[in-house]
């Protein structure tokens, strides 16, 4: 069960669910989904729970990467920002996001990933993620 109201704690999770959880820590959850899971090349899958998380993982190790939280997630990142809110706010508030020309998402060395809504200029989704995403051998699940 995901806490929709839940702080997003970068490096750590967000909802109650922490980073690093093996996938068979949500079999409860996931075998109760009606959508198929999304394989992303040939060691990533993710699961979404409809309108409130993505929860992506790595099949080689089955440890949780990465959480991205969706329009029904009313938690916040950082006490402030939230689903909804004007980019400008945002980066006004946390000057550390720099814009991702090539993922087309705004990035933080502090562990996140937001993404926006490219005609209202609003959060759409706000990822946290492992510190271990950038290194050469992540797809191996070697961490």
């Amino acid at each position: 069960m995901v806490l929709l109201n839940a702080p997003i704690v970068p490096w750590e999770g967000m909802g109650g669910v922490k980073l690093y959880n093996h996938i068979s820590e949500f079999y409860d959850i996931i075998k109760n989904l009606n959508d198929a899971d999304a394989l992303l090349g040939k060691s990533l899958v993710r699961y979404e729970i409809k309108d409130e998380v993505y929860l992506w993982f790595n099949l080689f190790n089955g440890k949780l990467f990465k959480i991205t939280a969706l329009k029904n997630y009313t938690g916040k990142l950082f006490d402030v920002i939230h689903i909804g809110m004007s980019i400008d706010e945002v980066l006004e508030m946390e000057p550390s996001f720099e814009y991702d020309d090539f993922e087309e998402v705004y990035c933080s060395p502090k562990g996140i990933y937001i993404e926006t809504d490219p005609v209202e200029n609003t959060v759409l989704w706000i990822s946290v993620y492992i510190k271990e995403i950038d290194n050469e051998d992540f797809d191996k699940g070697n961490w």
